[in-house]
């Protein structure tokens, strides 16, 4: 057997693929990023972003829109088959965290908001124009 010599080494095949260094550099931003906005929402208060992702504010105090009415009832889903909505008032699923992001929603019906609260409690609130509710989507049991 004859062993030919390469100088210098050969690297691993994922360095040596086209764009992998950058793959691995837009990785490593996005997992910096995810963990900067992770540390904003240990926050007291609301962190909003916009639908690219681009930061607004952390710690916001989400009010009711001068003129809106209150939201009195959502429609609560949850993930688990055979589940059925339920039509709910805000303050019976949830806190503060709840209501706070079900009202925002009752009021900019293209915004969506995401909860997760200190008692492992994780909901999705969306407008539903079919409804005309807000929905809640309960989903802490997907995350389990």
């Amino acid at each position: 057997m004859r062993l030919y010599p390469r100088s210098p080494a050969l690297r691993t095949l994922c360095e040596k693929m086209p764009g992998a260094n950058q793959v691995r550099r837009w990785e490593d931003a996005l997992t910096r990023a995810v963990d900067e906005i992770a540390g904003l929402t240990a926050v007291d208060g609301a962190t909003l972003i916009t639908a690219d992702y681009q930061l607004l504010a952390f710690g916001v105090k989400i009010v009711r829109r001068r003129g809106s009415p209150q939201v009195a009832q959502v429609v609560v889903t949850e993930p688990i088959e055979g589940g059925i909505p339920v039509i709910a008032e805000p303050a019976q699923f949830g806190g503060t965290r709840h209501l706070s992001a079900a009202q925002f929603v009752h009021d900019q019906r293209d915004a969506i908001a995401l909860v997760a609260s200190q008692d492992g409690r994780f909901t999705v609130f969306a407008s539903s124009p079919s409804e005309e509710m807000v929905r809640a989507h309960r989903i802490d049991a997907l995350l389990l």
